[in-house]
């Protein structure tokens, strides 16, 4: 019996085990940075940044057109965007969205803008770029449920030219002549994976094209930057810095000294607000309340916060999420004031 019940996930709350920890809240200081980041500039300025943890989703998408509502159309946008990236066909919808609101659209990259980000980046008119900036391929990873499984017995991600590379290898060094190198890959990709993943990877080059025809009219250059981005990099974090992405055919800049140091400011803050906010229960049992995605522009600032319980089941080797109460946040000035609340997206 006792033994039975060490085996469930615990219950305990601040109250009677210890206080969570809390990610802080640094509004009023980026608010500061924002202003003075208006100023520089003379014109609009969005901030998009993700954590680590976080990730481009469909749900930013709300977030960012509850931004853009709050300062109407503008003839000029400047975006800092700083992610690792995460769902292109969110990147999409966010391109669509800005271009409904400003005629011309200039994006800030002082660190990363890795995957769906360099997507996301694609859409402005310029890239404006820092001495540490830097974009990435774009080639799609897969994941799906019959993927392989990794020691925490969750599916891993397959990519097109992982797989791409295992069957020209395979033809390279094979000894007996019409050998079938899919048959022994399916032993450990399932057919409806790579299916999948090739799928995939026509989805990546078309939503580069879209994205690209919003500002770029020549549709063979169009074509010619997505495929590049695809398929030509043998690592799908390769750094794409402002060398080479002026080579690839992008309309990029560097990023001004006094600007780029602010945009670094306001990372550090948004950092800080990121920062993992994970409080032990005990050896299975967590708490996560840790902010993923924040945007940020003028009075307004939405995020979204991690808070949930997450306890480990040994049995399946994997952690499962517990009262579940993760959303998105809103604060904002009102009145002189600063009022805080759930911001509802379903």
């Amino acid at each position: 019996m006792d033994d039975a019940l060490s085996e469930q996930p615990s219950t305990a709350s601040p109250a009677n085990a210890r206080e969570f920890k809390k990610p802080p809240v640094l509004f009023e200081k980026t608010q500061e940075i924002v202003r003075q980041i208006e100023k520089t500039l003379g014109a609009a300025f969005i901030a998009y940044w993700t954590s680590p943890n976080g990730s481009v989703c469909q749900h930013d998408v709300v977030g960012l057109y509850e931004i853009l509502e709050g300062f109407g159309d503008r003839d000029l946008v400047y975006m800092l965007i700083k992610s690792d990236g995460g769902d292109g066909q969110a990147s999409l919808r966010m391109v669509h969205l800005l271009r409904q609101h400003t005629k011309r659209l200039v994006a800030l990259i002082p660190l990363e803008a890795a995957s769906a980000a360099t997507m996301l980046a694609l859409g402005a008119d310029e890239i404006r770029m820092g001495p540490m900036a830097f974009l990435t391929a774009v080639d799609t990873s897969f994941r799906h449920d019959l993927s392989p499984i990794n020691p925490e017995n969750h599916p891993v991600s397959v990519n097109l030219d992982e797989l791409s590379r295992v069957i020209r290898l395979w033809q390279k060094e094979a000894k007996t002549d019409g050998a079938n190198p899919y048959q022994a890959l399916f032993a450990h990709v399932h057919p409806l994976v790579i299916g999948g993943v090739d799928r995939s990877s026509s989805l990546s080059i078309m939503l580069c094209q879209e994205i690209l025809s919003y500002h770029l009219s020549d549709n063979a250059q169009a074509e010619r930057i997505a495929r590049k981005l695809n398929e030509d990099y043998p690592s799908h974090s390769y750094p794409i810095t402002i060398k080479e992405a002026a080579r690839i055919g992008l309309k990029v800049a560097p990023l001004a000294h006094d600007l780029n140091k602010l945009l670094i400011e306001l990372n550090e803050l948004y950092s800080e607000m990121g920062q993992a906010a994970v409080t032990d229960v005990d050896e299975l049992n967590q708490h996560n309340n840790e902010i993923l995605n924040i945007i940020e522009s003028r009075d307004v600032q939405v995020y979204y916060q991690n808070d949930k319980d997450w306890y480990y089941r040994k049995e399946e080797r994997r952690w499962v999420a517990m009262n579940d109460k993760s959303g998105w946040r809103k604060t904002e000035l009102v009145d002189g004031g600063v009022r805080s609340s759930i911001f509802h997206i379903r």
